[in-house]
């Protein structure tokens, strides 16, 4: 990457996984006019695949990775092509309202954070089984993965900042900060997952997993790309942040003992061993300054911050359940093996 303003992205577009995606994927390659893929798939209001399935979340991620660092060979002027637009806007539909269904909802603000700060004695999950038991394949398959979000970690929550005010604002901005090194470039969070890509003997590229990552994986992405790019969705927004402050500390101090225990290298260790403190403030932070100022100045905005936890809390979920269940069974939770 340069620091041009006209910046060339690294990332190579994947290949298509059904008719959704080939249909975007043949529009940015140029092997089809907009007008006549698109609508030849179905017109937005009528997408009938699986709102969680591989097809339309790659769509989805293809679709937003326009508004980050976009793919080479690409136009940058795809990014607010109307056309395009509106055939994202039917993805995020289907994507939406299944994850509405999915999801208890109501106005509880206290009770859903309150829940993510219980952790059982006999707590299971992807952290846990890496730290007892994970073999050092599989933590190189969750790094992979988690490529995919934590190389523009905190990225799609800066779309929030414009939207809020006064406290909330500024302690939004403070979090952000730190998620982007405090003004040091070598201590971006991004950056920190990157040098532990390198110390793992993965490949640090922008998007070099993506053909390896199941739908479970983009699909959290997704999440924040389109709460993060509707103003409408900013309280949804909020919540997801909230989520993913207030359960990282524990998870991150359990992948720090599980590399401990694998003898990993020192930068492996490094990005957990910085998300244990840092995230345990930013939870304070996003509880108290955050959401409670967000909704003394629109109280409207209640719900939709208990569905961006509630929404992250169930793709997270669904992540987990998938890596797990392949993990037990000795087979890769890849779609490509490394």
């Amino acid at each position: 990457m340069t620091s041009l303003d006209h910046a060339v992205s690294s990332a190579v577009l994947p290949a298509p996984r059904g008719p959704l995606s080939a249909a975007v994927l043949d529009v940015l390659r140029g092997t089809d006019v907009l007008r006549g893929a698109l609508p030849a798939v179905g017109l937005p209001s009528d997408v009938t695949a699986d709102p969680y399935g591989e097809d339309l979340q790659l769509a989805l991620h293809v679709c937003y990775e326009l508004h980050y660092q976009g793919f080479a060979g690409v136009s940058e002027e795809w990014e607010w092509d109307p056309e395009l637009l509106r055939f994202r806007a039917g993805l995020e539909r289907a994507f939406l309202d299944a994850l509405r269904a999915d999801v208890p909802g109501g106005t509880d603000i206290a009770g859903v954070l309150d829940e993510l700060l219980v952790e059982p004695v006999d707590g299971s999950g992807v952290s846990h089984f890496l730290k007892d038991e994970g073999e050092w394949w599989h933590v190189r398959e969750y790094f992979a993965l988690r490529s995919i979000y934590h190389l523009k970690e905190a990225d799609p929550h800066a779309w929030v900042i414009p939207r809020l005010r006064g406290r909330a604002k500024a302690a939004l901005v403070a979090v952000e900060f730190d998620e982007f090194g405090g003004g040091r470039g070598d201590r971006m969070h991004s950056q920190l997952f990157a040098d532990l890509l390198v110390g793992a003997g993965l490949d640090d590229g922008y998007l070099h997993y993506l053909e390896h990552a199941p739908a479970v994986m983009l699909a959290t992405v997704n999440l924040m790309s389109l709460c993060g790019l509707h103003r409408s969705l900013r309280g949804a927004l909020v919540g997801h942040f909230a989520a993913a402050e207030i359960t990282t500390a524990p998870s991150a101090a359990r992948m720090a003992k599980a590399l401990r225990r694998l003898d990993a290298h020192p930068d492996c260790v490094e990005f957990f061993t910085e998300h244990i403190e840092a995230d345990a403030v930013h939870e304070q932070v996003m509880r108290r300054d955050v959401i409670g100022d967000l909704l003394d100045r629109e109280p409207g905005l209640t719900a939709s911050v208990v569905f961006g936890v509630q929404a992250t809390e169930l793709l997270e979920a669904r992540l987990g359940e998938h890596l797990l269940g392949a993990w037990e069974k000795g087979q890769t939770a890849l779609r490509l093996p490394l």
